[in-house]
């Protein structure tokens, strides 16, 4: 139930957040492919839909960078009247993992390898944002965009338009980065929004040569899908793209959970309850042949930061979202593309996480490894590939680090020579007790106490039997092994 007392700091938070929202909607959907108002509507549900369920109750929902370059490929391949279609079948699998209550488990995944995957996502939206600035195609493949930069530069600077658009562009980007440092009530307007309307105020003026939203209508760009476009999911790979939204959308969703329950004091998240609450959103987006929606740290924090109390605010959002929709579609057609470019610029290289790589290089340096790699693989292979490298690796990494083992040698020149194990003999180690072992004097007895070690692995037990029995054979001192 929303609670009256708060509701004067709910509304005044919620039309922070919705002034927020706009530019990135609108930005993010432009950046997949798809027609504006499908960002809009999926901000709509995300205030209206997810916004009124329980869960995590200051957290905002939305279409969200992180699933940008992953839309753009889903709509590529399949069309955009498929997207509804893997959308929902993502929503339904949300719902039933929250019901069988694996929302929990997701805080279990590698924090390096959810950094990675933002990262990898970053690089290959600002690559991606960088052509678009400049009213440029962009090629397909990550590498390719990247390679492609020199030459598109060249481009740039050759052509007086493209030079033009990517100059906004650039302008927007210095906007947000300096609007926050403003002193009074202007630093307080979200840095978005201020650097979209200068973008337009200024393209407008001075007839700046600059590609502006295509605007359909918010119930013209509605498609719910069809019984064909649903048959298209005996497709494998349509499949392993309803998996990975379903993954990568409940993961991002869960750490925002986690991060924005850091920022306030008021109830934590119910994770169970949160997936269920995002499947929701997600099903209604599907039907409705709208966006993918996550949970979306930008819309939380600046809802939080602004004084929400409750579910209010980010339900109010919605409803802000829908009236500007409905009634001021027109508007949409006033922003330039350059300037929704820059902004995702910006946002782009906001989920590379610089400070916290250079922190775990100093620290553990297998974990950075982890987030390197992970970052690489989705840039040079595909999302979903990508996140799987990353989970191996991080997979290997926390055994190598989990199986740490200790051997004390002690030779005191006569009697028999002691060795003592301590910690976790796993095959990972293997080599590094064989080594040990089989350098020791074959002359002299062995005692060879394992009472030390917290796990003993099949691999190793057997390895060690067959040293002990190699070592104790009938022309060689014995082995004497101590397990308890």
């Amino acid at each position: 139930m929303l609670r009256l007392p708060h509701l004067r700091q709910d509304v005044a938070a919620s039309l922070v957040v919705f002034l927020v929202a706009v530019p990135l909607c609108v930005g993010v959907a432009v950046a997949s492919g798809v027609p504006a108002e499908l960002g809009l509507i999926t901000g709509i549900v995300g205030g209206l839909v997810t916004g009124l369920l329980p869960g995590s109750s200051l957290q905002v929902s939305g279409p969200a960078a992180g699933l940008t370059v992953l839309v753009y490929e889903a709509v590529d391949t399949y069309g955009l009247p498929a997207l509804g279609v893997i959308v929902l079948a993502a929503g339904l699998l949300q719902l039933v993992m929250g019901a069988l209550r694996l929302g929990r488990w997701f805080r279990a995944m590698s924090l390096s390898v959810i950094e990675g995957m933002l990262a990898g996502i970053g690089l290959v939206l600002i690559a991606g944002q960088l052509y678009a600035a400049a009213g440029l195609e962009a090629p397909a493949g990550g590498v390719d965009k990247i390679l492609g930069l020199p030459g598109a530069t060249a481009d740039v600077l050759a052509g007086r338009e493209a030079l033009a658009s990517a100059a906004v562009a650039a302008g927007t980007v210095v906007v947000m980065v300096l609007w926050r440092r403003l002193p009074g009530p202007a630093g307080a307007v979200p840095g978005a929004l201020a650097a979209v309307l200068l973008a337009t105020a200024v393209t407008a003026a001075f007839g700046v040569p600059a590609a502006t939203v295509e605007v359909q209508g918010l119930f013209d760009a509605v498609q719910p899908p069809g019984g064909s476009d649903i048959q298209a999911l005996a497709d494998v790979g349509m499949l392993g793209t309803v998996v990975a939204f379903t993954l990568i959308a409940s993961a991002e969703s869960l750490f925002s959970a986690a991060a924005v329950d850091r920022l306030h004091s008021g109830p934590r998240t119910r994770y169970n309850t949160e997936l269920m609450a995002q499947g929701a959103g997600n099903t209604v987006c599907g039907l409705l042949g709208a966006l993918p929606m996550t949970a979306v740290i930008v819309r939380s924090s600046a809802n939080v930061q602004a004084g929400a109390r409750t579910k209010a605010s980010r339900v109010l959002h919605g409803v802000w979202l829908l009236l500007f929709a409905a009634l001021l579609p027109s508007a949409l057609a006033l922003i330039p593309l350059p300037a929704l470019a820059g902004i995702l610029v910006h946002a782009g290289w906001k989920l590379i996480p610089f400070r916290g790589l250079v922190t775990l290089w100093r620290g553990q340096r297998g974990e950075a490894l982890v987030l390197a790699v992970t970052a690489v693989s989705i840039v040079v292979v595909d999302m979903f590939e990508g996140v799987l490298i990353g989970l191996a690796l991080s997979v290997v990494q926390t055994a190598w680090e989990s199986s740490k083992i200790k051997l004390d040698v002690m030779d005191k020149g006569a009697g028999p020579v002691q060795v003592h194990l301590s910690g976790n003999a796993t095959f990972l180690r293997l080599p590094k007790i064989l080594d040990t072992l089989e350098s020791l004097p074959q002359d002299r007895p062995v005692e060879l106490d394992l009472t030390g070690l917290h796990h003993l692995d099949h691999a190793c037990s057997t390895a060690l039997n067959h040293w002990a029995d190699r070592h104790s054979a009938p022309d060689t001192p014995p082995v004497r092994l101590t397990t308890q």
